[in-house]
């Protein structure tokens, strides 16, 4: 029994068919998910998404913060492999400071928006309240500013660079974050928004000749393209009157799946009264002083050290952000999952399940033993999972030492949480919480300045190895 075996015994329980029949209808159904703990929710969700009868169907997980929800979308990206789901964090660098955005986030936005806004697969969009709160550009306006290149066509070079800084990008030398361009002889590198790593334009004269993803550490392409599509910065390069909330620009075949909505309007509120400040203490020009952070010496020093590499709001206007209420609004209107202990939207329709959280052993595998031993004799199924096969063989070496054999499977994928199923009869552990160890959580970062090229670098430089001209290119050193 592997880990597909696993999925398919919850695709097939009775009650995820139920909710998959009762999502597809054409009127909007409220469900509430009870007793799922740990992460098992990620399990279920995988199942109603990969579900026959819910194959068309779009998806918003909507989590109470943005650990909760890269941890979400960490575990269903390992559990099913899907290519089509994605993290959607808020635009913004820190707290309270509505000008200064993180390139990064804006990466993953602006990837996710892209994909929503062309046919093709169902998407799974995983998110949190401060990410909702801001709008989003519309789908047509993002679809008329998309720069696509194909191998084989001609160009215009000078009429296309100036298409890049009116779309916001600028020139530099190299390029190491999103909204950069450079050329060098017949290469074109441009960052685009819409991807995690740079794409390299090789030409022939006016004429594409190659198009390649390429490491802007390394300068080595990664893998040669056929076509791309470059994005500008979705967050600066439209105005307020351009954009909705993210729930007018899903599509409306989107299920919404919540944890605690009261919690989340509460988060939002607290946005809103966060951003009317910040606007209040707004001057002329767009930038404001946030009294917090003018406070301290050391973080506005360090806000003018990294200013360099963050994109910036020059002006930040109400219009640019949506209320709890609306929200409300518009998520009622659309069929609602929530799996959470308390429910807002959902007051009858009640699936129950009979899970419970992974205990806590404290590295007291006497304790484990115990605990598996007493799953097995009630005729348990037991899963261990761990990110490194590794840790697997370890623990097959310590029950081995107790003089104990456990029949566990072992999965080589990564989950955030153990969870025991009563109804399923299946026991799924987590190396991590065994061993004690903290589980980080991974989300795609942009390259960033402090990985650039450097002075260093260049005194390391060995006669036979590649380097990028200025002027003519990709040549030997």
């Amino acid at each position: 029994m592997n880990l597909d075996v696993l999925l398919n015994s919850y695709k097939n329980d009775s009650r995820i068919i139920e909710i998959a029949d009762r999502i597809v209808l054409p009127n909007a159904n409220h469900i509430h998910l009870s007793g799922l703990h740990g992460s098992a929710s990620q399990f279920i969700f995988s199942a109603v998404f990969s579900h026959l009868n819910a194959s068309a169907l779009n998806h918003l997980v909507i989590l109470r913060d943005a650990e909760e929800a890269a941890y979400f979308h960490n575990t269903i990206e390992n559990i099913t492999g899907a290519l089509d789901v994605f993290y959607f964090p808020s635009s913004f660098k820190t707290k309270k400071n509505f000008h200064q955005l993180n390139a990064s986030h804006v990466m993953l936005r602006t990837e996710a928006l892209t994909k929503l806004s062309t046919d093709g697969n169902k998407k799974v969009i995983i998110t949190y309240p401060e990410a909702i709160f801001e709008k989003v550009v519309l789908s047509k306006t993002l679809a008329q500013n998309i720069i696509s290149f194909k191998q084989g066509e001609t160009i215009k070079v000078d009429e296309l660079l100036a298409r890049f800084v009116d779309h916001g990008f600028s020139r530099s030398d190299f390029v190491y974050e999103p909204g950069q361009f450079a050329v060098r002889g017949g290469i074109l590198d441009i960052y685009s928004y819409g991807n995690e790593k740079p794409y390299r334009i090789e030409l022939f004269g006016n004429e594409i000749d190659s198009i390649r993803l390429f490491d802007p550490e390394t300068q080595l392409s990664e893998r040669k393209l056929l076509q791309v599509n470059i994005i500008p910065n979705v967050e600066t390069q439209f105005v307020s009157g351009e954009k909705v909330s993210l729930l007018n620009f899903l599509p409306d075949n989107t299920i919404i799946w919540l944890e605690d909505w009261e919690f989340i309007m509460d988060k939002i509120d607290q946005e809103f009264q966060d951003m009317e400040e910040a606007i209040s203490h707004q001057v002329p020009g767009g930038r404001y002083q946030d009294v917090q952070e003018a406070s301290s010496r050391e973080q506005v020093a360090s806000r003018q050290d990294d200013e360099e590499e963050l994109n910036e709001l020059k002006e930040v206007s109400e219009k640019d952000f949506v209320s709890s209420t609306v929200l409300e609004n518009q998520v009622g209107s659309r069929s609602i999952i929530e799996f959470g202990n308390k429910t807002y939207f959902c007051k009858e329709n009640k699936i129950p399940f009979s899970i419970e959280q992974q205990p806590a052993f404290n590295r007291q595998f006497k304790l484990l033993i115990e605990n598996l031993k007493s799953y097995e004799t009630k005729k348990y199924n037991v899963f261990i999972f761990a990110e490194n096969p590794r840790q697997l063989e370890r623990l097959h070496s310590i029950f081995a030492d107790q003089n104990t054999e456990i029949n566990f499977v072992p999965i080589p994928v990564s989950i955030h949480e153990g969870f025991i199923d009563h109804d399923l009869k299946m026991v799924c552990y987590t190396d991590h919480e065994i061993f004690q160890r903290y589980h980080k959580y991974r989300v795609k970062q942009s390259f960033s300045k402090n990985k650039a090229l450097t002075l260093k670098m260049l005194r390391e430089l060995q006669p036979g190895d590649y380097v990028t001209h200025i002027d003519h290119g990709v040549g030997v050193f």
